[in-house]
């Protein structure tokens, strides 16, 4: 496998017992409470990661978009919300628009990491000028399918430094 078109992977926690359960409560329930304490960690965690010497603070956070229909039916894009969060507390900038999918895909959830890249194929497309350095922001980066796909797009329209910044990644 080639290597993967992003520089390096934030990620505080590991996505199992409880915090899964606290993730899965805010992302399908829309129930706050169980992800600031994720999001206080996440803050913290990445002050301390950009206050080491070698580390290189992103121009702008963009948010894993998600399709405007699952928007629209989930109330929210809880990537954006993480984002905006984090963004405020280290003041970078939301890119909200820089990134956007072409067309609605199968849902994630359930299928093997094959499966997910072939369903993320083609989908996302840059919106604006890229800046050289971002940072991916999503809940959750289990096989890295997404972060994988948009990191290549924002490759290809001139971004050199792209961290992934997840909450939690799958043991593994």
């Amino acid at each position: 496998m080639s290597p993967p078109p992003f520089t390096r992977t934030l990620a505080p926690f590991r996505y199992q017992f409880p915090v899964d359960g606290m993730i899965s409560r805010y992302k399908f329930n829309r129930q706050n409470k169980f992800v600031r304490p994720l999001i206080a960690g996440f803050n913290h965690y990445l002050a301390q990661h950009l206050a080491a010497a070698s580390a290189t603070q992103p121009e702008v956070l963009i948010p894993a978009p998600m399709h405007p229909h699952r928007r629209r039916k989930r109330g929210f894009n809880q990537a954006q919300e993480i984002a905006e969060q984090i963004g405020r507390e280290l003041d970078i900038p939301v890119a909200n628009g820089l990134v956007r999918r072409k067309y609605k895909v199968q849902t994630q959830r359930g299928l093997s990491r094959e499966q997910r890249l072939k369903n993320l194929r083609g989908i996302f497309d840059v919106c604006a000028k890229v800046p050289e350095r971002v940072a991916i922001v999503d809940d959750v980066v289990t096989t890295g399918a997404t972060v994988r796909a948009l990191a290549s797009v924002l490759s290809s329209a001139g971004a050199r430094d792209i961290q992934i910044w997840a909450l939690a990644r799958t043991p593994g």
